[in-house]
């Protein structure tokens, strides 16, 4: 539970996502029982308990291949921090209609199994030793476990509860998820299917995925390779020019060694503070400053720019770094501070302003 043992604290951003969310996946689905039928082979019509099978499973694996280029998406460019910021509520809505895909496969196919439709399903086909054939629905059983256990614990109760290098762990399962989705496809309903429309959507979302993360990782990279320079023979490092800054944003130092560092400016000041968030590690020098506090672009925690804590009731704390000004230069002592240190903001002189 969260601060006063509210379950969830919703806002209006939240409430917005939600609903477009839901109304995405209705028109998704009203559209696919609509023309899906058009597309299917005459001479063997589809039934409607098939054609809603289809829609769901598939909508569910559109929904995940979104949920895996959000990530790199915002990585390469800021203006899709908005679709990032309650991702967790996508991940949700996905295990959801995943599970109502599962619910229509044991409703229409094993219902009338003399023996029990859980059963029957795992036991239906054991062909485990050939490609043509092999029971694909051990990967769709495996997808749809790991989404149901991410969904669970997708509340904050589980963050802290876990800790949050663990909790990140977990839910980095949701990359396995995919592949499991993708086997249980191109060994299950692709090998049945005549028309190649779905097999082209599902080979062009895997080539998505890989590449949005390829260019994200290389652009990350090519980051981490530049290092601030030292000024002289002191530990200072050069974070750059107060013309490079921008009102209530970030200039991100990447230090030779350590945690990279965001330089923020606001109210005609600087403040210094590590770049991860204590929530889920999230960039907190592609926020910005709202209300007067640092705004992870993940998930909106925030934290006071020039103590490195976050506002009461909350607990959490984020290292601190000095700063100086020389000339117009902004230096950076690279050396954190303890978690919630408070260090005097430098100001901005007037001649900058």
């Amino acid at each position: 539970m969260s601060v006063q043992q509210v379950p969830v604290i919703w806002n209006r951003n939240k409430v917005l996502y939600d609903l477009v969310l839901i109304a995405m996946v209705a028109l998704y689905i009203w559209v696919y029982l609509r023309l899906a039928p058009g597309f299917q082979d005459v001479t063997r019509p589809i039934d409607a308990a098939t054609l809603r099978m289809q829609a769901f499973g598939t909508c569910a694996f559109l929904m995940l291949t979104v949920i895996l280029c959000i990530g790199p998406l915002c990585r390469l460019d800021r203006r899709f921090l908005p679709l990032l910021y309650n991702r967790r509520h996508f991940g949700v809505l996905t295990a959801a209609v995943a599970t109502v895909h599962a619910s229509y496969v044991l409703g229409w196919y094993f219902a009338f199994s003399p023996t029990d439709r859980y059963a029957a399903l795992l036991g239906s086909n054991t062909s485990f030793g050939q490609l043509l054939g092999f029971p694909f629905e051990v990967f769709g059983i495996a997808a749809l476990v790991f989404l149901l256990v991410l969904a669970v614990t997708s509340h904050d109760f589980w963050l802290n509860f876990l800790t949050p290098k663990l909790w990140k762990t977990l839910h980095m399962s949701v990359y396995l998820a995919y592949g499991f989705v993708v086997l249980h496809i191109g060994l299950g309903y692709l090998q049945d299917v005549r028309n190649p429309a779905f097999a082209t959507i599902v080979v062009a979302s895997v080539v998505l995925v890989s590449a949005l993360h390829f260019l994200a990782a290389r652009k990350e990279a090519v980051a981490d390779a530049s290092p601030a320079d030292r000024a002289g023979d002191t530990p200072w490092l050069v974070a750059g020019d107060l013309s490079d800054t921008r009102d209530d944003r970030a200039l991100v130092v990447v230090p030779p060694d350590g945690e990279k560092i965001a330089v923020f400016r606001y109210e005609g000041k600087l403040s210094a503070l590590t770049n991860v968030c204590a929530h889920q590690n999230g960039p907190l020098g592609e926020g910005r400053i709202i209300g007067g506090c640092v705004t992870c672009p993940w998930h909106g925690f925030q934290y006071d720019p020039a103590t490195g804590r976050a506002p009461a009731p909350f607990t959490e704390k984020i290292a601190t770094y000095g700063l100086k000004l020389e000339g117009s230069t902004i230096l950076v002592d690279p050396r954190p501070n303890p978690p919630g240190t408070p260090v005097d903001p430098v100001l901005i002189p007037e001649a900058h302003t």
